[in-house]
């Protein structure tokens, strides 16, 4: 089952509202992600009411898809985010065609930017992932987890020893 695409109507400034309805949180949730992650810093108006541009409301998406899709804690995607942003963002798309080849043609994003995937920052396939993929990938995002929390105790141990 794939995660169906936000469509961000064509506007220039956005109220909380609008941007909580676009990535299904509630306000309170957005307001801690302006002060956990730098790089989400609506303006306000003369209000004091928070105006969120496009851009605001991508960044929103990705901070919302690394924690609850990919299900990084606050730091670590505070982390892929800095990387990201440091890379300028350069995404390498792959896909096949109906022959089977890998296509790695530059891709033109909604900014009409061009991206060569030459030099990428990561990775990320075209195809989204299926419903039982995302529970397999959590499944191991558990177990590592685990297995990081035995190391750190065994880790402990030693030192004291």
């Amino acid at each position: 089952m794939s995660r169906p695409a936000v469509a961000i109507p064509e506007k220039l400034f956005f109220k909380i509202g609008e941007v909580c309805e676009l990535a299904g949180v509630q306000a309170h949730v957005l307001r801690y992600w302006e002060s956990e992650f730098p790089m989400l810093a609506p303006q306000k108006n003369r209000a004091g009411q928070r105006v969120y541009r496009k851009r605001d409301v991508e960044m929103a998406l990705r901070i919302k898809e690394l924690l609850y899709e990919d299900q990084y804690t606050i730091a670590g995607a505070k982390k892929r985010l800095n990387n990201e942003i440091r890379g300028g963002g350069k995404l390498k798309v792959v896909g096949a065609d109906e022959d089977g080849q890998v296509d790695t043609a530059p891709v033109e994003f909604n900014d009409g930017e061009l991206f060569s995937p030459e030099t990428p920052t990561y990775t990320r396939a075209v195809t989204p992932r299926t419903a039982e993929e995302r529970q397999g990938l959590k499944q191991i995002a558990s177990e590592l987890r685990e297995l990081l929390s035995l190391l750190e105790q065994e880790t402990s141990r030693n030192s004291k020893s």
